[in-house]
Order: structure tokens, then sequence, then C-alpha cells
């Protein structure tokens, strides 16, 4: 639904490299990516869907799963990284999945590299005649990524139209993980969550989350800190949020991949979700004038 040609990438170096951390180079079928290289991590940042495809620290394996089947083309989501779900997560029947700014061009809007060796990055999207004909409201919507050591990325919803916005969202995460069977999930020890393998009814986590089969779970409310152990990298991936009431857990394990045509045989062994999201029943809601953050924040300890 967007037809805005990619920005030339040439104008973007001109405007917003930054030399030897940051250049722009094409991610495919013409898509810009910002290539982040430095001596704290390397990263890689799609301008359409404003998505995170890619974030290392030095020293460490990849933090973030991309598929390798994923598709880069004008328009298709892409299969990996951290989609952004907005201004509805899941599926709206007849107006697809996870709403519609994952699939259009963002516009760059800042750079920097800070005293600290970090590098940033500001990415933002306004409503236009394509977006109102899907979501009829104004908004101004801006993602603000931070990569160093962590990784922090900082959603946040402008309310410039006259009446009140009200929504859903999520930071869709898909991390990299050795075994998703030697993989667990702590931090939602004792949280009530709704099962959508069986039709959201309600249950309650005991201990930590283990994976033996397809999981699709959306945990709530919870503001809590979230710790996926990765036994097999022998490693330990915190997620800390802000403006968040639900935490989701997602492996489609292997029949539901074989049903997703941008999912590698055998891909879902190495991955996980665990996403920072605002669902039902935490519907957020933006009076005129006024603004919300989803904020997360990644570390890795090794």
């Amino acid at each position: 639904m967007n037809h805005a040609m990619p920005p030339d990438l040439a104008a973007l170096n001109t405007r917003f490299a930054i030399p030897g951390r940051l250049r722009f180079m094409d991610c495919g079928a013409g898509l810009p990516m910002a290539d982040i290289h430095t001596p704290l991590a390397t990263a890689r940042v799609a301008l359409q869907g404003a998505q995170v495809l890619a974030w290392r620290p030095d020293g460490v394996a990849p933090v973030l799963w991309l598929s390798g089947a994923a598709v880069f083309a004008p328009g298709k989501a892409v299969r990996g990284g951290i989609p952004v779900c907005w201004p509805w997560f899941g599926d709206r029947p007849g107006q697809g999945q996870h709403g519609f700014v994952r699939t259009r061009l963002w516009e760059l809007r800042h750079t920097s590299l800070d005293v600290h060796g970090q590098v940033h990055l500001s990415l933002g999207l306004q409503d236009d005649v394509a977006t109102r004909a899907l979501w009829d409201h104004a908004f101004d919507l801006e993602l603000r990524v931070t990569v160093g050591t962590t990784l922090t990325l900082q959603l946040t919803t402008r309310n410039t139209g006259t009446q009140a916005l009200t929504l859903t969202e999520a930071l869709h995460t898909y991390f990299s993980v050795g075994d998703i069977r030697q993989t667990t999930v702590h931090g939602l020890d004792g949280t009530r969550y709704l099962d959508k393998l069986q039709g959201f009814a309600p249950s309650q986590q005991h201990g930590p989350v283990h994976f033996t089969g397809e999981t699709d779970r959306v945990y709530t409310p919870t503001t809590a800190d979230c710790v996926i152990d990765d036994a097999d990298q022998k490693r330990r991936i915190t997620l800390a949020k802000t403006g968040s009431q639900a935490t989701v857990v997602w492996n489609p394990w292997v029949d539901k991949e074989k049903t997703m045509a941008d999912m590698a045989p055998g891909g879902y062994q190495r991955m996980v979700c665990v996403e920072t999201v605002n669902a039902a029943p935490h519907v957020i809601t933006v009076a005129p004038g006024a603004q919300h953050s989803l904020g997360t924040t990644f570390s890795v300890a090794v």
C-alpha cells in the first residue's frame, strides 16, 4: 500500500552516514538499510518497517534471528529481526496481520554517534491517504534505535489529530538460540497467560517457560524483565521493557513451520520470540496532543 520510491542510497549516505561507523546499502529489491559497524557492536536496520534485522555485540554470537527464507521485497513483511506491529497486534480480518507499518517505508530522521561509541537512529512515519483507508487517524510514529553493547528501541506514538487513538502494538523480537529444546524463558513464573493454541483459554505459568511443541502465549499483566537462557550457546539474554503490560512468547514448531513459506526447514529449532507488547485487554489510548512510548533494551551475558 506504500507506493513511495525507496530513497537513493547515495543521498542517504551523503546526509546520514557516519564515516567508519554507519553506511547505507541495499538489503534486496532496492530497499535501503543502515549497516552499522563499531567497536561495540554490529547491526542492520531496514528502512522498510523500521525493522532491526541484526544485532551482535562484539565477541558475541548474533542475538537476533533472521529466517534463511526471509523475503526482501517492497510491501512484504520480513521474517525475523524486530518487526514493528502497529496500530494493531495480531490478525484483523480483511486488513491483515500486525498492522501496516512493518511493510511501509519509513523516513530516516536522524543518525548520530555518542561519546560512548553508540550509534543512534531515528525513523518516523506519519498518516497519509493510504493509512487512513485502513485506520482513519492522524499520527506521528517514531522509532529510536540505540546500538551498542546493549540494544535499545523506543517506539513513540504521537496523536496529531483531534480524536483519541486506541491501539495495540508490539516489538515482535525474534531471538537466535542454539537449540529451542535447551532454551528456557525466565521472569514469568506465576503470571497468567492466554493460550492461543487453546482458543485463548486462561492459564498460569509455573516456573520458567520450556519448549516441547508449538507455543503461542500472551502473558498479562506483566511489566517484568525476562531472561532467555540459551543453554546451547552458554549465554543469557535479558529483556527489560517500559510502557508494556504484556509479553508474548512464540515458537511455531515443526508443523506450523511447514505452513510458512518464509521459514526455512528446521528454522524453528534456532529461534524464539519474546515480544514486548500491549495487547487485549491492555489497549492503549492516546489523547489528542498526547503521546505514548513502548520501549525495550536487550543485553547479553556469557
